[in-house]
């Protein structure tokens, strides 16, 4: 037996049970992991939040993101053996190309059950190699804002040294985004409600900062720094509530990655400032496999160590949650088993 955390209703938070469950068994192109770290994501706790609407089957194990050490492998396994120290991918079924439905069914701690477990089958096609440089605990972090971060920044339109990019917020996804665009030589310019978090970010390598608290028309002092012309790329974390102002912010022909919606689900967009400005505007779910065995590479090759705010226990996981809900944290949140 072994022990898992389960979201068991609508209750939030104080929803999560610690139960027992069989020890998973690896079937054929499978393999079983014994999970050393768990990082959690916003997603994660909205999960919590609001079971319903996300159409959760109860008792679900949550989160998406782990590391941890093969203990056994499934039938026609040959890439992997006991004792590998290896991370989840986030998309079970998502190995390379376009997303499609069949991917988006195996998301981790939503459609399927996720990885707060002491156990956790996964596929083996489906796991990458834990870059030499990262401890469990750090490469944990890995899996949604680490890709979803790297995928912003190297896909379709990959950006290149001497660009800017616009990084709203010091979430997750922004972290890992400002370590990937100071490795890749990439400008940057960072908003958020908090000069301490500003500052950090500073250390990371931003270039400029803006506290949009003192400056509520962030995007004008955005086209000031870069003298009218806009930054090449956005990092949209904030969803309708700040996606006009990204538009407004961004140069002619430039592109907004839109990932999330801090800012809630409703806001008022112009569409001929898309157009006019012939602005790429894509929405990015995380990754796939192919594309985190290339930002795993990257990650060993500039030695980036990934920033974490605070570690819990196992045993403690709801306060994780907590302080992810609190939004006092810069880095992530890790649940150390």
């Amino acid at each position: 037996m072994m022990r898992a955390w389960e979201i068991i209703s609508e209750g939030g938070i104080a929803a999560l049970a610690l139960n027992q469950r069989a020890d998973p068994e690896p079937g054929p192109g499978q393999v079983l992991v014994k999970v050393g770290a768990s990082a959690i994501n916003y997603r994660d706790l909205v999960t919590l939040k609001d079971p319903k609407s996300r159409g959760i089957v109860y008792p679900l194990v949550p989160n998406s993101d782990c590391a941890g050490t093969v203990v056994s492998v499934g039938g026609d396994v040959s890439n992997l053996t006991v004792g590998d120290r290896v991370i989840g991918c986030f998309f079970q079924d998502w190995t390379d190309g376009p997303i499609s439905p069949v991917a988006m069914a195996s998301a981790l701690g939503g459609a399927i059950d996720g990885v707060l477990a002491e156990k956790v089958v996964l596929n083996a096609a489906a796991v990458v190699a834990v870059p030499d440089n990262l401890t469990l605990d750090e490469a944990s972090t890995l899996p949604c804002a680490g890709l979803t971060a790297w995928h912003a920044l190297t896909e379709a339109q990959p950006v290149k040294p001497g660009d800017r990019v616009l990084l709203l917020g010091t979430g997750g996804v922004s972290v890992f985004a400002q370590q990937f665009c100071s490795a890749l030589g990439v400008e940057t310019i960072v908003t958020s409600s908090s000069d301490e978090k500003l500052a950090k970010m500073r250390t990371l390598g931003a270039q400029e900062t803006i506290n949009y608290t003192k400056v509520p028309a962030w995007e004008e002092k955005v086209l000031a720094l870069t003298n009218g012309v806009g930054v090449d790329r956005v990092v949209e974390v904030g969803g309708p509530g700040t996606l006009q102002k990204s538009l407004a912010a961004v140069r002619v022909g430039g592109a907004v990655q839109l990932i999330g919606i801090l800012t809630g689900a409703s806001g008022t967009i112009v569409p001929t400032d898309i157009m006019r400005k012939s602005i790429s505007l894509r929405g990015i779910y995380v990754g796939s496999c192919t594309q985190f065995e290339a930002m795993a590479a990257f990650i060993s090759d500039h030695k980036i160590q990934p920033v974490i705010d605070s570690i819990f226990a196992f045993e403690d996981a709801p306060s994780a949650y907590q302080k992810m809900q609190n939004a006092t944290h810069l880095g992530k949140l890790v649940i150390h088993f």
